[in-house]
C-alpha cells in the first residue's frame, strides 16, 4: 500500500507533506481530563466500533486498535511516521486508534480531545487532506454527535482550538534558511501572523535534517476555508525565501555546497556507523543536491522516504526486535548504503 510519505507531489523540493487535524469531542462524554478510567475505555470502544462505517463509506481500509497495549517500539514507529503524537503515548489512560492501511488517515481517541482527526498527504495538497478530514468527520459526528456551540463552534478541552478544532499544518525542508542562520527571525516573522513554527515532531521538538513544521494558531473567528488560504499564503512566501536562499548559495558557494553535497553522500555511501542525528543532517545535504541538481541517480528518488524509514522505531520495527544504539547504528549504515542510489 502507498503511504504518504513515499509520494512526491508539486513542490516536494521545499514542502515534504501537508496535514489537517481536527479537535472533536463527544457530547456524552467530558472532556478527557475528567475522564474516569471507565469512561475512558468505553469511549475508546464506541468510538473504535465506527470505523466499519468509515471504512464502508470511504472505500478504503481501515484498522483499529488499543494504543496503549502497543509495545514501545510500536508506539516510536507509529510518532515518527506522524500516525500518532507523543502526548497519546504518554497518556496512562485508556487510548485508541483507527488508521487507514494507507496510513494517510489516522483518528486519535483520548488524547487532549476525545478525537484527533488526521489526514496527511505527500507535498503541498492540504486541500485534499481537508476533503478527506473533512469527511471523515461527517462520518463520526453522525455516529457520535459532537459538542458543538452555535456561537463558539466546536468546543475542545484547550480554547485555541475551540471553533473550527481545525489545525492546518504543513511539513517544509529549509537547508538553505538554516545554513544561512534565519530560521530564528522566520520563526519570529511569522508568530507575528499567528503561525507556529516547530521542529520536526512538532511542539518541544528540534529540526532533524532542517525540517520543520508549520501550523495556524488561531482556529476562532475563522473558517476553514479561511485558515487553509491563510497557511497557503505564508508557505508560499517561506517557499520563495527558501528558493532565493537556494540560489544565492549556487552563485556565491558553488564549490562549497557541491562539496559538502558530494561528501556527505560519501559518508552515507561508506559509514560503518550512523547515529539518527548524523544520518538525517546527511540525507539533508544529499536531498538539497539532488533538488539543485547537484547530484543525479538517474532516477526520481525520495530521500525523505529513507529519512522515515532510518529513525530508531521503524528501524526496529524492521529488525522485528530491539537492539541497544550500537546496534541500531550499525544497522541503520548498512540499510543506508544499501538503499541509496549509485551516482550516475
Amino acid at each position: 500500500m502507498h503511504k504518504w510519505y513515499k509520494e512526491t507531489c508539486r513542490n516536494h523540493d521545499v514542502v515534504i507533506s501537508s496535514r489537517i487535524r481536527l479537535a472533536r469531542n463527544l457530547k456524552s462524554y467530558p472532556f478527557s481530563a475528567k475522564l474516569s478510567d471507565k469512561q475512558a475505555i468505553d469511549l475508546v470502544e464506541k468510538v473504535k466500533e465506527t470505523s466499519p462505517m468509515i471504512e464502508t463509506q470511504s472505500a478504503k481500509k481501515y484498522y483499529s486498535c488499543n494504543v496503549d497495549v502497543l509495545s514501545d517500539t510500536d508506539k516510536a514507529a507509529m510518532v515518527e511516521r506522524y500516525i500518532i503524537s507523543p502526548l497519546l503515548i504518554a497518556k496512562e489512560q485508556r487510548t485508541g486508534l483507527i488508521l487507514s492501511e494507507d496510513e494517510k488517515v489516522s483518528i486519535m481517541i483520548n488524547e487532549e480531545d476525545h478525537l484527533r482527526i488526521q489526514s496527511i498527504t505527500g507535498g503541498m495538497n492540504i486541500e485534499e487532506a481537508f476533503q478527506t478530514a473533512n469527511k471523515i468527520d461527517d462520518i463520526a459526528n453522525e455516529i457520535l454527535g459532537f459538542s458543538f456551540h452555535e456561537k463558539y463552534g466546536y468546543l475542545t478541552s484547550c480554547p485555541t482550538n475551540v471553533g473550527t478544532g481545525l489545525r492546518a499544518s504543513y511539513m517544509v525542508f529549509l537547508p538553505a534558511l538554516t545554513v544561512a542562520g534565519k530560521i530564528g527571525k522566520l520563526a519570529e516573522e511569522l508568530g507575528q501572523y499567528g503561525i507556529a513554527f516547530r521542529g520536526t515532531y512538532g511542539e518541544a521538538s528540534k529540526s532533524l535534517g532542517s525540517i520543520y513544521q508549520i501550523s495556524n494558531q488561531k482556529t476562532l473567528g475563522s473558517t476553514e476555508h479561511e485558515i487553509i488560504e491563510g497557511i497557503n499564503r505564508i508557505v508560499e512566501q517561506v517557499m520563495k525565501q527558501e528558493r532565493r536562499q537556494r540560489e544565492y548559495l549556487l552563485t556565491n558557494s558553488y564549490d562549497e555546497i557541491d562539496d559538502k553535497v558530494h561528501r556527505s553522500y560519501g559518508v552515507l555511501k561508506y559509514a560503518k556507523q550512523l547515529s539518527s542525528t548524523d544520518a538525517m543532517t546527511l540525507l539533508a545535504h544529499v536531498k538539497l543536491g539532488i533538488d539543485l541538481e547537484l547530484l543525479h541517480f538517474g532516477e526520481v528518488y525520495n530521500v525523505h522516504e529513507l529519512m522515515m524509514e532510518i529513525q530508531p522505531g521503524n528501524l526496529q520495527c524492521n529488525l522485528d526486535k530491539n537492539v541497544g544504539s550500537i546496534q541500531r547504528d550499525k544497522y541503520r549504515a548498512d540499510y543506508i548504503r544499501k538503499k541509496l542510489p549509485d551516482i550516475k
